[in-house]
């Protein structure tokens, strides 16, 4: 009997390869800088259990697929949870640990306007649907092409390309001095 190929190496290499991108992808569609290191170790696990003994191939769009339903589903979580605080506090009373601020690292001025963009752009994208916040993220923050984005957002590419430019023209009119083209 043929004993299955260990793999480990090759995971272990696969994962360290995607780690960064796949944070920065998960920071961006879920807008939480904590929630996403849990979508990208939920995806890893994931992924490992149910699909390393695929070709090495399948592995990239594979992982992304389930990282990008991961963060719909955290989305969707957070919506549900949002809901049942705002009825249980009774009002929308802001959570003290999610406005504190954090330690400072870099000069002020250099901190403070990057700040303000990032918090910008923050803004822009969560006025974004879903969909366009995908499309934006794969296609520009992670460098996709459509045909990748396509396959990764389960849809055509006609679709990409319409999500992808209403999310640039929204966030053209939102970004406003910030949008350097």
């Amino acid at each position: 009997m043929e004993q299955p190929l260990d793999r480990t190496d090759e995971l272990d290499r696969f994962l360290r390869g995607v780690e960064r991108q796949a944070y920065v992808m998960a920071r961006a569609m879920t807008g939480d800088a904590e929630e996403a290191f849990d979508v990208v170790q939920d995806s890893m696990y994931r992924f490992v259990s149910r699909y390393s003994g695929r070709p090495d191939e399948e592995w990239r769009p594979l992982f992304f697929r389930i990282l990008v339903n991961r963060s719909h589903d955290f989305q969707r979580r957070r919506a549900v949870r949002s809901r049942f605080m705002n009825w249980f506090r009774g009002g929308d009373e802001a959570d003290p640990v999610e406005t504190a601020p954090a330690p400072r690292t870099m000069e002020p001025s250099v901190e403070l306007s990057g700040q303000e963009a990032m918090e910008a752009l923050d803004r822009a994208m969560d006025g974004l649907p879903a969909r366009q916040r995908q499309a934006f993220v794969l296609r520009c923050l992670e460098g996709l092409n459509v045909a990748d984005t396509a396959n990764l957002m389960g849809c055509t590419e006609g679709s990409v390309k319409t999500h992808y430019s209403r999310a640039l023209g929204a966030l053209r009119d939102r970004l406003g001095d910030y949008y350097d083209g």
